[in-house]
């Protein structure tokens, strides 16, 4: 079968070939759709997956979820924009969210979002000059026991005070120097 005149093969979509996401990002995509009985069933958890793999929700990015899914891309912004942990601007490769809920406030976590700003230089959702990290205050990350706590990235750092805070981001300093260490997602990414 030959190239038709816009140079794809007969059945084969426009996002097919100009994917913005890696070929396996689009195959989980595609078995998204097959696991749930109605294809917008597929939106959240295909959102979450294109943060991780693109860093935040573009236009383009969620364009293309829109045509994956047959919904407008109107449709996904307003279901994207409803959830906190979903984000339209770039993150740093490790986005430190700080629980402020009532457990952890009790325990001291605005002390401990305080020393981040201090350290990082950063307020609510700012992101530092070099891009490794993003400071965010966020509700509960369901750690309460644990209080307080943190979340960088998809790891848990808990029962923490003021004075963890500068071992916590040199651990994350020293993964960025680690050739192990290619990007800050999650172990599913």
């Amino acid at each position: 079968m030959g190239a038709g005149v816009d140079g794809m093969s007969p059945g084969e979509s426009a996002s097919e070939t100009m994917s913005i996401f890696s070929p396996s990002l689009g195959a989980r995509f595609d078995a998204l759709v097959e696991k749930y009985p109605a294809k917008r069933s597929a939106l959240i958890p295909m959102l979450l997956y294109a943060q991780d793999e693109v860093g935040y929700l573009s236009d383009a990015v969620m364009v293309e979820i829109a045509d994956r899914l047959s919904l407008t891309p109107l449709e996904v912004r307003n279901v994207a924009s409803y959830y906190s942990m979903l984000r339209f601007k770039p993150a740093g490769k490790f986005n430190i969210q700080v629980c402020t809920n009532i457990s952890c406030m009790l325990r001291g976590a605005y002390d401990l979002y305080e020393r981040f700003q201090e350290e990082l230089g950063l307020g609510h959702k700012g992101v530092t000059a070099d891009g490794v990290f993003s400071l965010e205050e966020v509700e509960c990350i369901g750690a309460c026991c644990w209080a307080p706590a943190i979340q960088v990235n998809y790891d848990f750092h808990d029962d923490l005070n003021p004075e963890s805070v500068p071992g916590i981001l040199n651990r994350y300093r020293g993964k960025i120097q680690s050739p192990s260490s290619r990007n800050g997602g999650p172990p599913h990414a």
